[in-house]
């Protein structure tokens, strides 16, 4: 080639081409700048949504993994999307809270006070989730972790995917067909960190949990004891397939809203979805409408889907609003016309504990936002002291009665369910309600620990009477038909809680000696069983029965109780159902 020869190359530019890029840049840029910060916005949360949707179906990315990031991290990733999006990081901040403002405006329901509204506009704000339980078991803790996994290895062998055991006969019994001892147990595996048992459980619950049963429900029941489990192992694990389960649960439970006052039908078909009222009674029963509250609002915070906690709220304020005697309520009340049943029994038993419980547990949980709720239970702890509570004859043990015939006739008779007021009284207290009330709570643990101490087997009967008269030298009489036990968690309950408040050791000491007791009566060779006869050390008569709750309350308040940490589960940090499942305190 010859060096002296240069070679040039033409490259012809189009000046057209490049005028229609440069138009065409210009006039987007122009249609973005006439749009209005809320339509920029809109096109960020587009944005972002799909980068967020491409995230999710990366590789690697599994819906059920354990949640280890909390809202701040959260929220950086979104601000963070937001500057990408912009490349401009100034009004970044700004058009992320307006964001975030937007998307916590919340329909109002309707029938509610503005004010309760107004607290649970804030329903997305959440604790984080996710709790790590370990530490060193004493030898009492421990003997309860054995008692739980011998009755797990009965229920494990003999009764798996079914409600309850039946430890004798080696069968089971359905009552829902929910595997209620599996989803009841969830949260009592995780908080003892028995892993092993703790995948097994919800491996089942994963494949084999499934609500389109065509049978009927009982709304109160399915809400505290599998609602309840899947919402706490949510939180406790931060697994969401619990919380996908709770959702699916929710939706099928939701239609026994539908009545003309608001108030729910007791059951439900979860298949057809077709609620109505008891088929012995045409009304549902106190406690179990209001002690509903907890875990519907818990499922609307967790999910950002406010319909469950509208449900709740409007049947909780409507009981607000009812006439009752110095706070004291009926034990039942009509779906239809949403008014109490006159002449019905007061108690703080069956039908009726667990409302006076929900109130201030409703108000701990919202962040003591929603003052009705403290006013009503204040209301009704001074109607207890002023109507029902008396002293037995002759050593003077303080003990809560019933109203008869509307409130008429007074009757010497407690359940063994009302000594779960002690522990409540005590949580009360703890929160800021008066000090008198753990006078109260003092007194009633005192009589209901003589319940279990005056049997041979040293448990106490389902039902106690009270001597209050002078013609008798016994304090208190149980009739046989009152003398069984349930394997109950009601007074283990309130040894909790006080021990937890008081740090007085008497009360785990008590508790060590009714456990023995159960050690002793009531465990058999695959679990332990109910028994039909306190009075009897010979013949307890097994009821050949292992009801969830032994496993979900009884066995885990044990356990707490007996640990060195008093605050291995924070009541400044949790409030627990009616079923023994920790759910969150919120700030509002």
């Amino acid at each position: 080639m010859d060096a002296s020869k240069s070679h040039h190359v033409s490259i012809l530019l189009s000046s057209d081409g490049y005028s229609k890029e440069a138009k065409k840049t210009k006039s987007i840029w122009r249609w973005w700048n006439q749009l209005s910060r809320f339509q920029r916005s809109l096109v960020y949360m587009f944005s972002a949504a799909v980068l967020f949707t491409i995230v999710y179906f990366l590789p690697g990315y599994s819906e059920n993994s354990i949640v280890d990031v909390n809202k701040a991290e959260v929220n950086t990733i979104k601000k963070d999307v937001l500057v990408n999006i912009r490349n401009d990081p100034r009004d970044v901040e700004n058009d992320f809270n307006e964001i975030e403002n937007e998307n916590q405006v919340l329909e109002e329901p309707a029938d509610v006070p503005v004010e309760e509204i107004n607290n649970a506009k804030h329903v997305l704000a959440r604790p984080n989730i996710g709790v790590q339980f370990s530490g060193v078991l004493d030898d009492r803790q421990q003997a309860v972790v054995d008692a739980f996994k011998h009755a797990w290895k009965g229920y494990r062998q003999f009764a798996w995917g079914h409600d309850h055991l039946k430890p004798m006969s080696e069968g089971y019994h359905d009552w829902f067909g929910l595997g209620l001892t599996i989803v009841d147990s969830l949260d009592t595996l995780y908080i003892m960190g028995l892993k092993k048992e703790f995948l097994e459980a919800r491996e089942w619950v994963e494949k084999f949990l499934h609500f389109d049963k065509n049978r009927d429900v009982n709304l109160f029941e399915v809400t505290i004891r599998v609602l309840g489990g899947l919402l706490s192992t949510f939180h406790l694990s931060g697994d969401k397939m619990f919380l996908n389960k709770s959702i699916d649960l929710g939706d099928r439970l939701l239609p026994c809203f539908d009545t003309p006052s608001g108030v729910p039908f007791s059951d439900i078909n979860l298949f057809t979805t077709k609620a109505h009222a008891p088929k012995w009674s045409p009304d549902s029963s106190t406690s179990e409408v209001t002690t509903i509250q907890l875990e519907f609002k818990d499922l609307s915070r967790s999910s950002g889907i406010f319909k469950y906690e509208e449900a709740v709220a409007k049947v909780a304020y409507h009981v607000h609003t009812l006439e009752k005697r110095d706070g004291l309520v009926p034990i039942f009340i009509n779906a239809n016309s949403g008014q109490f049943r006159s002449h019905s029994t007061v108690t703080l038993g069956a039908r009726g504990d667990s409302y006076y419980e929900y109130l201030l547990k409703q108000w701990i949980q919202t962040g003591k936002t929603i003052d009705y709720l403290r006013d009503d239970y204040i209301e009704a702890i001074n109607g207890v002291q002023k109507h029902l509570v008396q002293r037995t004859v002759p050593n003077g043990y303080l003990f809560i009665g019933e109203l008869l015939v509307g409130g008429k006739d007074f009757k010497p008779k407690m359940d063994h369910l009302t000594c779960y007021l002690p522990g409540t009284l005590a949580l009360g207290v703890h929160h800021g309600m008066p000090q008198s009330h753990m006078k109260l709570a003092e007194e009633l643990m005192t009589t209901c620990y003589q319940t279990y101490v005056q049997q041979p087997t040293f448990l106490a009967p389902e039902i106690t009477y009270f001597n209050i008269h002078a013609d008798n030298s016994n304090d208190m009489y149980v009739k046989t038909n009152d003398a069984h036990n349930l394997l109950r968690p009601e007074f283990i309950e309130s040894l909790w809680y006080m021990y937890q408040i008081t740090k007085n050791a008497t009360y785990q000491d008590w508790g060590w000696n009714i456990f023995q007791a159960f050690e002793k009566y009531t465990k058999v060779v695959n679990g332990y069983t109910s028994i039909g006869n306190v009075r009897n050390t010979a013949n307890v008569r097994p009821k050949d029965l292992m009801e969830s709750f032994f496993l979900s309350e009884t066995l885990k308040y044990l356990y707490l109780l007996f640990s060195s940490n008093p605050k291995l589960l924070d009541i400044d940090k949790y409030v627990v159902n009616s079923e023994a499942h920790p759910l969150p305190i919120y700030s509002s």
